[in-house]
């Protein structure tokens, strides 16, 4: 399947619409993988080293932190990369599994989740990028039909 039918695929399976909130989108997400979704500021995450959010599996709930940015669409992209992965299943079973030895404090999802992301040219962050896309025009669209904008200047 090439990565324009995965992320229709799995907008699809969202059942939002073509336009939606965010906080839609985070309830479909919370729905779907039957966890509680919680998304936070990392103020110490620096982008300099590439790492924008992470996405961490615990117990019961996903946390996503992410880089403060002056741009609220930039942390918004950061944030919805991340639930990207979560609605692709980039971390399900034995796909985020790493070596005990090399971080035994960090639980094993997590760090799957950290040492894969070294490759940022590969299909499942493409795919991911894709799909955090589609969801931010999603979100904006729901914002512009909302606002008038469309009546206006459509």
């Amino acid at each position: 399947m090439n990565i324009e039918q995965t992320v229709s695929a799995a907008v699809a399976d969202l059942q939002l619409g073509h336009t939606f909130t965010l906080d839609d989108l985070i309830h479909a997400i919370q729905a779907r993988r039957q966890r509680t979704l919680r998304v936070h500021e990392l103020q110490d995450l620096d982008t300099s080293d590439g790492l924008c959010a992470i996405w961490l599996i615990g117990e019961t709930e996903d946390v996503v932190l992410h880089a403060p940015s002056d741009s609220a669409l930039h942390r918004q992209q950061f944030v919805l990369h991340e639930f990207a992965h979560m609605i692709l299943g980039h971390c399900e079973g034995e796909d985020c599994a790493a070596a005990d030895a090399l971080l035994p404090n960090i639980p094993p999802y997590t760090r799957g989740r950290l040492l894969k992301r070294r490759d940022l040219d590969c299909e499942t962050e493409i795919t991911a990028e894709a799909l955090a896309d589609r969801l931010a025009a999603g979100i904006r669209g729901h914002t512009f039909a909302e606002s008038g904008y469309l009546e206006v200047f459509g």
